[in-house]
């Protein structure tokens, strides 16, 4: 009983932090939980002040049975998992299962994996925060209630096996309530009245904004015509034709003089963005990267635990990646302001201390930050992956531009006019970086996108110059709807509505997506399903209180109040199940009558009405009188579908010799192939996307289906994550390569030009 016994949750941490406490202490991986509520039934005794049921999973039993021995077998034990609510609580649940006092158990945090940061969260250890601990196992045991509760009202009412939520459910809601924005939204016509106007060689644009110093807007054609008769006296040569959107272009290239009335200049400041939080990292690595925001934290989980197992120095390259503060260490600062000095001028430098605004911020965090800003993206280019070496990339330029002075912007306006209508108003205008500082190194996006067309070139023309017009255009334009929700506008919407912590953001959008409720459009927008109308708008009527955004933050609120001791959790929960919950289930099971949509016609075998029924991916009509009658058809678009896969396989033979032609079938999931001797013959076959098909295309006409070093044949294969090359038996072969990007670029351009 020698060594001090050092618990963490990860795998990947476990070997680093140990050579930093070598001899003194052994480290071990809990391998994340070990205790949980079991998945059958709720488990929460409800009339016993909310006592809830734990157990050790299945899973974990050996891990747990390893772990008592050697804490029996240590001095001391110490627990080391991250810092929040939900790996508090598995510290808390670690002493439970190896039977440690979590009152005088020593628990050390720390927010990055360097030598410095370990062996100072061993000289000041902590207890277990018992109040933190209270507030996940509120958050848990609440969302328990609500599931478990209201889904057995859906598949009674709705249909068998949907789910319900608190806060998956509100994000549905979010993404419902702005398809019906856009199924709403009636387009306003107008239009825009350009002059093009010769200056040397060039061509300059100017639109007209002002006429007697009011703003004007033109709503019609008419409006238009009535307008070019101020300018014209003849418009014989008004032309008239249609963009590429089939808007209507007005034209007329008769020369007419403007004047340059006036030049006005400002300059202004661009602060450079604040250092990442969780949610910032999402939503930039969304609008630069189109990643997912689950794919983001998978990329930051591997850059906070990488191990490089030949230079042990090169490890841990970002501190902890769940956090919502924008605090920088003083550390932090001196790396950036030795950098800054050292690769640029001095005046590029500005460090600066940013505030969280964030009302449920913990500042003892830290941002997201790279631990040692001397490992540059160049210098891990050749140890880490593209998806890994872009991320580290984003964090590390965002780090070093929130410590860099403010970068000089000065805007030029040209304000014209006709020389016979001098009280209209023609402007063309240019921004000029001046002093780029922060921008030399690091441009953020924003989610909106710009369309306009700017000048290229500041000219240099006088006031008072005349310049002719080479043509008036006038283009029609029409407003458009409200943008979908993207992955990083859902999460920036979340974060607004104050919904949840920003670290949650990820498993949500995943979880409504898994459960059919959200799908993608064009591999970035989300649209809501025809089963998330239904289920919104019944969640809304019998859950109403749930279902309500500033709900749904109050209660974070108040998961916040038990983590500073202001409010006990079985309160909490009594309160939300007296006088929400436990009335909003009896009134639903009492009174809401079950959701049918009715086809419109009858049941050709028992007269009773047809009714629209899912399942997890298609849509068909059943008789509303089954089980009685069995009587099931296809959506005529769906039989279109089938039709077009009969046609394309077919009578064709099976395979590799197999009895029968091919047919095809169906089930809950969708079409497949089977041989006609089906289920004599058990031979059946997942039916490949187009996508899949041309990729399949590219990859033979690359020669990239046979390995070069073995000869060994070559097929796609899927992980959870993404598609990549192996041998046909992989993983016996141990033969697997990643598909080159420029397959990938082929790819969508031949799907592109497909549609």
């Amino acid at each position: 009983m020698s060594k001090n016994l050092v618990i963490v949750e990860s795998p990947a941490k476990w070997k680093t932090i140990e050579k930093f406490l070598w001899p003194d202490y052994k480290v071990i991986a809990s391998m994340w939980h070990i205790r949980d509520l079991p998945s059958k039934n709720l488990w929460i005794d409800i009339d016993n002040n909310f006592t809830p049921s734990y157990e050790i999973t299945q899973e974990k039993k050996k891990t747990v049975d390893n772990l008592i021995k050697l804490a029996k077998s240590s001095k001391e034990v110490w627990l080391a998992t991250d810092e929040d609510r939900e790996w508090e609580n598995i510290a808390w649940h670690l002493c439970y299962a190896l039977d440690l006092d979590p009152k005088t158990t020593k628990r050390i945090t720390f927010h990055e994996i360097t030598k410095e940061a370990i062996t100072q969260a061993i000289k000041n250890p902590r207890n277990i925060n018992l109040d933190l601990v209270d507030a996940g196992q509120a958050r848990r045991l609440l969302d328990r209630l609500c599931w478990f509760k209201i889904s057995p009202v859906l598949w009674k009412k709705v249909k068998k096996w949907l789910s319900a939520w608190r806060v998956q459910s509100v994000a549905v809601k979010l993404i419902v309530e702005k398809e019906r924005e856009i199924q709403d939204f009636k387009p306003v016509e107008s239009f825009k009245v350009n002059a093009l106007l010769s200056y040397e060689k060039s061509i300059l644009k100017t639109t007209l904004v002002k006429i007697d110093g009011k703003n004007k807007n033109f709503k019609s054609k008419e409006d238009v015509l009535k307008y070019f008769h101020t300018l014209y006296q003849n418009l014989s040569n008004l032309k008239e034709s249609k963009d590429k959107k089939w808007n209507i272009e007005l034209t007329i290239k008769d020369s007419i003089d403007f004047e340059l009335q006036d030049i006005l200049t400002k300059d202004w400041k661009k602060s450079p963005g604040a250092p990442f939080t969780t949610s910032t990292l999402q939503q930039e690595a969304s609008r630069k990267f189109w990643f997912g925001v689950k794919q983001t934290m998978w990329v930051a989980q591997k850059l906070y635990e990488w191990v490089d197992l030949w230079d042990w120095e090169r490890v841990w390259l970002i501190t902890y990646m769940r956090t919502d503060s924008v605090n920088l260490s003083d550390n932090a600062l001196w790396q950036a302001w030795e950098y800054i000095k050292k690769t640029f001028w001095d005046n590029y430098l500005k460090i600066r201390k940013y505030k969280t605004k964030s009302r449920w911020a913990q500042e003892a965090h830290e941002a997201i930050r790279p631990t040692y800003l001397n490992r540059t993206p160049e210098g891990l280019s050749s140890y880490l992956d593209p998806q890994a070496l872009k991320l580290y990339t984003l964090i590390w330029k965002r780090t070093l531009a929130s410590q860099m002075e403010d970068a000089k912007i000065e805007t030029t306006v040209f304000d014209f006019a006709p020389t016979h209508k001098k009280n209209e108003s023609y402007i063309a205008s240019w921004e000029v970086v001046k002093f780029d500082w922060f921008m030399k190194l690091y441009i953020e996006w924003t989610d909106e996108e710009n369309d306009e067309e700017n000048n290229n070139l500041l000219p240099d023309i006088k006031i008072n110059s005349i310049l002719p017009s080479k043509e008036i255009q006038a283009l029609q334009n029409f407003s458009k709807p409200p943008a979908r929700y993207t992955e990083s506008s859902l999460v920036k919407k979340l974060e607004w509505e104050w919904i949840w912590r920003p670290s949650t953001y990820a498993p949500t959008i995943s979880t409504i997506m898994d459960r059919w409720y959200v799908e993608k459009f064009e591999k970035k927008y989300l649209i809501p399903t025809e089963i998330a109308f239904i289920v919104n708008d019944f969640l809304e009527k019998y859950f109403t209180k749930m279902m309500d955004y500033h709900f749904t933050s109050s209660i974070e609120l108040e998961f916040d109040e038990i983590s500073h001791w202001k409010l006990q959790f079985q309160d909490m929960l009594k309160n939300f199940w007296d006088k929400t919950l436990k009335k909003d289930l009896e009134n639903a099971w009492e009174n809401a009558e079950k959701v049918v949509q009715k086809v419109g016609k009858t049941c050709p075998k028992c007269n009773n009405d047809l009714i629209y029924k899912y399942s997890k991916t298609w849509k068909f009509i059943w008789c509303s009188s089954y089980p009685e009658c069995d009587y099931i058809e296809n959506l005529e678009e769906e039989n279109d579908k089938l039709q077009a896969l009969r046609d394309k396989y077919e009578w064709k033979p099976c395979p590799d010799g197999i009895e029968g032609t091919i047919v095809v079938k169906t089930w809950r999931f969708g079409p497949f192939l089977a041989s006609s001797e089906y289920p004599k013959v058990k031979w059946i076959w997942k039916i490949v996307s187009d996508k899949d098909e041309i990729l399949n295309e590219i990859l033979k006409e690359k020669w990239l289906l046979i390995d070069e070093e073995s000869g060994e044949e070559l097929v796609v294969k899927n992980s959870k994550r993404w598609q990549f090359l192996a041998a046909k038996n992989y993983p016996e072969v141990k033969i697997a390569k990643n598909i080159p990007k420029s397959v990938w670029d082929e790819l969508n351009l031949r799907l592109t030009n497909k549609v």
